[in-house]
């Protein structure tokens, strides 16, 4: 096996770990898929695997390593997260029981789906040094760039599909069935978690 087909398989596998773990993505797609179903979510997906794009342009521009080296940057950013994900969960928890007259809730534009995906992942600063010690530490300098510019490519496409797929899952028509009566608990339960995890990004930055 060639240096570089195994490098490949050491970035796929720790981007693999890194996106199948629980956070603000996952959370996100879970709250779209319950709201407003398969096609937000899908784009939710979508807009996710773009802010990976931004990440890499990041790590190669070397952009990551200056906000990395410039506290009162990577501060800013991690409220600007905070403030992002606060917001949806407070959306989340004033989630109430649809009644039999009213008329049912509209998914958001297109736009607005893919746009909460990609906010979403571009505003977490964590994710930021993720890919900034995967090229400076596991991606040799010797590396072309268009090879990196490939592993980049690869890691948005791998995780549009991942968070596609759960997308899918957890809009299943059988799924969808069973939790529809318990629909406004589960979204309440996730903004939970939203603001859990917001409280998550918060506390590390007030000990800097």
């Amino acid at each position: 096996m060639s240096s570089f087909a195994s490098e490949f398989l050491t970035v796929a596998l720790a981007h693999a770990l890194a996106v199948a773990s629980p956070g603000p993505d996952f959370a996100l797609i879970l709250r779209q898929s319950v709201r407003h179903g398969r096609k937000t979510a899908i784009l939710g997906s979508w807009g996710i695997a773009t802010g990976i794009l931004v990440h890499v342009s990041w790590a190669l521009l070397g952009v990551a390593l200056l906000i990395r080296n410039t506290p009162l940057l990577f501060q800013w950013l991690q409220y600007l997260a905070a403030a992002w994900l606060a917001w949806m969960g407070i959306q989340s928890l004033r989630s109430h029981p649809a009644q039999t007259n009213e008329p049912e809730e509209q998914a958001p534009p297109a736009a607005h789906a893919w746009l909460a995906g990609f906010l979403t992942n571009v505003l977490n600063a964590k994710a930021t040094l993720f890919f900034l010690a995967l090229f400076t530490v596991v991606i040799s300098p010797q590396t072309p760039i268009w090879l990196q510019v490939g592993y980049g490519a690869w890691m948005s496409l791998a995780t549009g599909l991942w968070f596609t797929t759960v997308a899918l899952l957890f809009t299943r028509p059988g799924w969808q069935a069973r939790y529809r009566h318990w629909e406004h608990w589960i979204e309440r339960g996730m903004g939970l978690v939203l603001l859990f995890l917001a409280a998550g990004i918060l506390l590390p930055v007030e000990s800097l």
